[in-house]
């Protein structure tokens, strides 16, 4: 009767713990009888541990790569400062100015974000650029992010025109309506755009 209740307790502990569980020792003797059972992990995957680009630990789904989280991949694959992003319907485009006055147009796959490809841009406004960003201290990484809060954020993007200089944001909320906000370039407040219809 204690073999078998033994055995019920050690197929239950595999069942429940997820592994597998061994019965080391049963005594055939109903008065004397002596378990010792160990469980040990059967290598399954219990669960999708990957971690996506941008550092948080959740698992990435089709299209579940973020702005941020593009930006992130674009930089790491090409360094230097992340001037736009802009998600359209196959990939994340994310505008790099690179050392000197390079620009680089950097590809992000939105499912996996890994980095499809990059290529050198001409474009001469690096001066006025880096003029827009001295003394910034929120990047175009930290204005998705603080976009993100007003819904899934669809481009970042420095307007670096007259005094009114800070990151545009457009998101898109979960019924479909797309909203413009800016950042602030030294705060990352958020506020909506003056000039969204």
């Amino acid at each position: 009767m204690k073999r078998n209740i033994v055995i019920a307790v050690v197929t239950a502990a595999a069942l429940v713990g997820g592994g597998t569980a061994t019965a080391l020792a049963v005594s055939g003797d109903d008065d004397d009888a002596s378990t010792s059972v160990t469980r040990t992990d059967d290598d399954r995957d219990d669960g999708d541990d990957r971690s996506d680009d941008d550092g948080d630990d959740r698992a990435a789904t089709p299209g579940d790569v973020t702005a941020a989280g593009a930006i992130a991949a674009a930089l790491k694959h090409t360094p230097g400062t992340a001037v736009s992003a802009e998600r359209d319907d196959a990939v994340w485009e994310v505008d790099v100015l690179g050392t000197g006055d390079t620009w680089h147009s950097v590809r992000v796959d939105p499912d996996t974000g890994k980095v499809l490809g990059s290529s050198e841009d001409d474009e001469d406004d690096a001066a006025e650029v880096r003029a827009a960003l001295k003394g910034a201290s929120v990047t175009a990484e930290d204005a998705a992010k603080a976009a993100a809060a007003k819904g899934t954020v669809v481009s970042v993007d420095l307007d670096d025109d007259g005094d009114d200089r800070g990151w545009e944001a457009e998101t898109r909320a979960s019924g479909g309506d797309e909203r413009d906000w800016k950042v602030a370039l030294t705060t990352a407040s958020v506020t909506a755009d003056r000039d969204d219809d």
